[in-house]
């Protein structure tokens, strides 16, 4: 089995098909298709179950990705250090939703034009789904916030945020007597900003009557403005929305006020790529 091959197989998972694999690999089609008989030839196992004009994994295929993402990009870590610890090859990088859409545009920004030989590849999650992602050879390294656990990752912290709790400014500030609000728009389980607020309903000795959970802070800040309820967000979030004048901004009390996000990767494995990007954030960002 060849690193060519798990290329081939990879590009047909990632691209959901051979005719976009083969475009992505400025490959003919009827090569990309005999590759894959090849490979599933030499393992004498399925790797696809072919449903009309879609291929779906099988199990054998899903255990072959995980270890071709692996083997790929062990490789691309062998050729970097061997060529003198410039970075190349596919960088796969985790990150927090909030991160990548205010904080990553320009250290990625500064990364492409310093290292045009890396391809990034970027993926969102909560801080759980991306350290699951991080232990499994996913990705190579992920900015989720604080807590991590600490005896699996190597970390250095990126950025520090200020949460506030947003809601319309037909709200009444979130400081008075009874303006707890009833409604709280989260994220699902796992995102740190979440469980803050939930922290501080349960200081309050409060519960929320609803809760609604969005999968972008667009679509939160859009719900608040309606005044449908309270979201907890980075206040770095606020000035990408073009409505924020619309909102009401209600600060945290100290100890409850910053959020720090951290670079992490595994343990004792920091390669090329990382150490790049660290670079970046401690030293040209500081």
């Amino acid at each position: 089995m060849e690193l060519s091959d798990l290329k081939i197989f990879v590009a047909v998972v990632r691209q959901g098909g051979i005719t976009r694999a083969a475009e992505k690999l400025h490959r003919v089609q009827s090569n990309v298709t005999t590759r894959v008989r090849q490979l599933e030839d030499k393992l004498n196992t399925k790797l696809f179950d072919r449903r009309g004009k879609r291929l779906v994994l099988t199990p054998a295929g899903r255990t072959l990705l995980d270890y071709a993402d692996r083997l790929l990009a062990l490789a691309s870590e062998t050729e970097a250090a061997v060529q003198g610890g410039r970075p190349r090859g596919v960088f796969r990088l985790g990150s927090m939703e909030s991160t990548a859409a205010v904080r990553l545009p320009t250290p990625l920004s500064i990364y492409a034009q310093k290292f045009p030989d890396v391809v990034l590849e970027l993926r969102t999650g909560n801080p759980t789904q991306l350290a699951n992602a991080l232990l499994a050879g996913e990705i190579d390294a992920a900015l989720v916030a604080e807590p991590i656990a600490e005896a699996r990752f190597d970390s250095i912290v990126a950025f520090e945020e200020e949460p506030v709790i947003v809601t319309s400014t037909e709200h009444p500030p979130i400081d008075r007597e009874g303006s707890v609000p009833g409604t709280m728009i989260v994220f699902e389980h796992g995102c740190p900003h979440r469980r803050r607020l939930e922290e501080w309903y349960a200081l309050r000795d409060e519960m929320p009557e609803r809760t609604i959970e969005l999968g972008s802070y667009h679509a939160m800040l859009g719900c608040v403005l309606t005044g449908m309820g309270a979201a907890l967000v980075p206040k770095s979030v606020i000035a990408t929305f073009p409505e924020s004048r619309r909102l009401r901004i209600n600060t945290l009390p100290d100890g409850q006020n910053r959020i720090r996000t951290l670079l992490i990767w595994p343990r004792n494995s920091r390669s090329p790529k990382i150490e790049g990007l660290r670079r970046i954030l401690q030293e040209e960002l500081a």
